[in-house]
């Protein structure tokens, strides 16, 4: 890792705080941004770092940024896209922001030709991609020969959800800029729906697309998918794998079972999951994925966008 990199951190919330204490355990620097004195207390009160308050757009009027800043964006759902659009604008050319990155199409295809325009790098910052437990299960599936079929559930407790006081479109696009998490890591590990079925049915105040999402069809690699959530139920996010010799369970995702052929016996699988436990999971691995520009797991800002009609169809979204 060059030692030249300069960091900056667009949010000191809670997201904020979580990549500060990956970065200080890096033995890196950075520079964080957030918008209020109260919030820069809590955050150097919980990380031992400072943090510059005022916003970013007051933050971008008195520094340049160039070749030598990589960026991540940490801040609310409803800020991502207009914050991408002030680094992009003012130079940027690399940068990890938090999913999904933008809620409505517009921004995305705005962003999209900013990036181009700009020859920069936008990564989408899908921490679960780089949970030990995936990583244990990629292996046991290659050893296995592959996939032969994936399902997943990302019921969403909703009457935790409704009192929740968030941006405006937020909550009205939650399947975006939270059930993406598992349906983001069901199109990596299985490949992307080529031919499918949605359906959708119910509502809910807080969320009046849908509350019961099924679907199932053929991804582009030829793997069979199903998926069945219910946000008025009782359910939890979880990814079943089925190769010819097992059926592996990220349920809780952070942790893998298998199941072997021939017997019914669900078992703990035992992974290597240290720096999963010591800071939020995924997150090191992620960080240092870009920091190295490695892009074997990170998502481009590009895919994201081929995602989001199929995202938005399996939601009930208008784009």
């Amino acid at each position: 890792m060059s030692d030249n990199i300069k960091l900056l951190v667009v949010g000191a919330g809670n997201m904020g705080r979580e990549y500060a204490k990956v970065i200080s355990s890096m033995n890196l620097t950075a520079t964080f941004i957030c918008n209020s004195p109260a919030t820069t207390q809590t955050f150097y009160e919980s990380t031992g770092c400072h943090a510059v308050d005022g916003g970013l757009d007051n933050w971008l009027e008195n520094n340049q940024l160039d070749h030598t800043w990589r960026v991540i964006v940490a801040t609310p759902v409803e800020v991502l896209a207009s914050n991408l659009k002030s680094l992009l604008y003012s130079g940027a050319k690399d940068i990890l922001v938090e999913k999904p990155g933008f809620i409505y199409l517009s921004d995305g295809e705005e962003l999209a030709q900013m990036i181009k325009a700009q020859g920069a790098k936008v990564w989408v910052a899908y921490n679960r991609r780089f949970y030990s437990s995936v990583l244990a299960a990629e292996k046991i599936i290659a050893e296995d020969g592959g996939l032969s079929s994936i399902q997943y559930e990302f019921t969403e407790w909703g009457f935790k959800i409704e009192p929740l006081k968030k941006g405006q479109g937020v909550k009205e696009r939650w399947f975006l800029g939270n059930s993406t998490h598992v349906v983001d890591l069901a199109f990596f590990l299985s490949g992307i729906p080529q031919k499918y079925h949605f359906y959708t049915s119910g509502a809910l105040d807080w969320h009046p697309s849908a509350s019961i999402f099924v679907g199932a069809g053929i991804t582009d690699r030829g793997i069979p998918f199903s998926y069945s959530s219910n946000w008025g139920a009782p359910g939890r996010w979880g990814i079943e794998m089925m190769t010819p010799a097992h059926r592996l369970y990220l349920r809780p995702m952070e942790s893998l079972q298998i199941q072997k052929i021939g017997s019914v016996q669900v078992q703990p699988f035992e992974i290597e999951d240290s720096l999963d436990k010591q800071f939020k999971p995924g997150l090191y691995q992620m960080v240092h994925a870009f920091l190295k520009r490695d892009e074997s797991r990170l998502p481009r800002f590009e895919s994201q966008l081929a995602h989001f009609k199929i995202f938005c169809e399996m939601a009930n979204y208008p784009s």
